[in-house]
């Protein structure tokens, strides 16, 4: 369906970002960590809507 643009460092690092938003949304009572559902969800998945619509990759390439 989607192709993976997103490398295992990038995903890592998105994941610990938005479980980081998150938690400060919820520690400080506030909607602005909904938008840690954003990297979160981009570093599950795989898949980064801004990376494809630039063509930008952070997969090793496949020989």
């Amino acid at each position: 369906m989607f192709r993976k643009n997103v490398g295992n460092i990038d995903r890592i690092a998105r994941i610990l970002l938005g479980v980081a938003l998150i938690g400060c949304g919820f520690y400080s009572e506030n909607w602005w960590g909904a938008i840690g559902i954003i990297p979160l969800l981009t570093g599950i998945f795989g898949t980064c809507g801004l990376y494809s619509l630039f063509g930008i990759s952070t997969c090793k390439i496949k020989k």
